[in-house]
């Protein structure tokens, strides 16, 4: 179980000020220009060798992503943007970060905007932040007066500006690409790669695209060392990492725990424990509503890091843990599900535009056991046409939770089947 000396996000419960102040007193911009003045190189091997990989949901090398900004200047300007959307179903850790330790999250702009050139930050917000905004923008206009933001920021002979810019509230602008389409004022749909926003970015400059947890934590990083980061969790799911824990637990939170912890010790430490107790939980969604669902019996064991949840056929993503008892419908959840990707689809790759539609009507007629059973595999092959074959994530993410419940449940699909042809035929009669 993490200390509470080697937690990062120490005001993540908003117990204390979220002021300049308050932020200063835990640490937060204490001899930045210190760490500028040791380099970019330096920065970005820090970064690297403590093994941080991003927090957004794809688990991305940071240092490694920072390192392809291009190291010559050809007269574009380069850009950081920071991926403050949040818009994944169970996900609502950056909210909290935002809310309540923003000035965590500006110190790391500025740390980063150095280490790959750019002298100016995009924090892009979701839409329905509405408070979220005003506090981070309170933040950055605290930081502004004080000299840690604009010309010469925080005394490091860097110059560095932070904009925050408010989505129009839609899921796929959580995708970097459509992120950086919506940012420069267009539809938000996700653009061809390549080239990659390291290439071809923000009005098409050299552009790096970070979730707010994966920038926050990087100052402390750096502070503290990169060994000591890389001294929790298993090698190649190193650090610390807030996990959103929902559902049918008796105390729902986020909290930043050390990866690699078990998800049992984490849901009965944190969050009380299964509704119930453990016996009734039915499956667990480990990382946000787009990884595969798991049952008790591989949640019983399995670890929170990226590779163990690879494993298991599912993954980390935002380590958003959504946990559903016995009283759940899961059928029913996951159809819910697949009409918010419906909902939320662009509408620009025929697969996802199509088979998001598809798949979610077919799951509706699973609820109620309207299907034949050979259904089923057809629904599977479609989930499989679907992923892989679209211009962003967004069409695996429509599929893969439907492929876990046929992998874990499909005996309920049949069940609900079986059950409405019985009855139709016994009223028939």
């Amino acid at each position: 179980m993490l200390q509470d000396k080697d937690r990062i996000f120490t005001n993540l419960y908003g117990l204390h000020e979220c002021s300049l102040a308050g932020a200063r007193r835990r640490g937060d911009w204490d001899n930045t220009a210190d760490l500028i003045k040791k380099g970019a190189e330096w920065i970005i091997e820090e970064m690297k060798a403590s093994g941080l990989r991003g927090r957004g949901g794809a688990g991305f090398p940071t240092g490694l992503k920072w390192s392809f900004m291009p190291k010559e200047n050809d007269g574009r300007p380069h850009y950081l943007v920071v991926n403050a959307d949040e818009s994944e179903p169970g996900t609502c850790k950056d909210r909290d970060i935002l809310r309540h330790d923003p000035h965590k999250l500006l110190e790391g702009c500025l740390v980063a905007g150095f280490a790959m050139g750019a002298h100016a930050a995009y924090i892009y917000v979701r839409g329905e932040f509405f408070n979220e905004a005003a506090a981070l923008q309170k933040a950055v206009d605290e930081a502004r007066d004080a000299g840690l933001l604009g010309p010469n920021a925080a005394g490091s002979g860097w110059d560095f500006e932070v904009y925050v810019h408010r989505g129009a509230g839609a899921y796929i602008c959580g995708e970097e690409t459509a992120l950086l389409e919506s940012l420069e004022g267009k539809k938000g749909q996700p653009r061809l790669k390549p080239p990659f926003p390291a290439m071809a970015g923000l009005y098409g400059c050299p552009t790096t695209v970070n979730n707010v947890e994966s920038i926050a934590v990087a100052p402390t990083i750096l502070r503290r060392g990169a060994s000591w980061f890389a001294g929790f969790g298993r090698e190649n799911n190193t650090g610390t990492k807030v996990f959103c824990i929902s559902g049918h637990v008796e105390r729902p939170c986020n909290v930043e725990e050390a990866m690699s912890i078990p998800m049992r010790e984490l849901i009965d430490k944190h969050a009380g424990g299964v509704r119930g107790g453990w016996d009734n939980l039915l499956a667990v969604i480990p990382g946000g509503s787009s990884t595969p669902l798991l049952p008790k019996s591989i949640c019983d064991d399995v670890l929170m890091d990226f590779d163990a949840l690879k494993e298991a056929q599912s993954g980390l993503g935002t380590a958003a843990v959504i946990v559903m008892d016995k009283s759940t419908d899961v059928v029913k959840a996951i159809a819910r599900l697949a009409y918010f990707y419906k909902h939320e689809s662009c509408g620009q790759c025929t697969p996802c535009r199509e088979g998001t539609g598809w798949m979610w009507r077919v799951l509706e007629r699973m609820v109620v056991g309207d299907a034949s059973v050979e259904e089923i595999d057809t629904l599977l092959d479609v989930a499989g046409q679907v992923e892989g074959h679209t211009i962003c994530a967004l069409g695996d993410a429509a599929a893969w939770p439907i492929q876990g419940l046929i992998r874990h449940f499909r005996g309920e699909i049949e069940d609900r089947i079986t059950k409405r042809k019985a009855g139709g035929r016994a009223a028939a009669a």
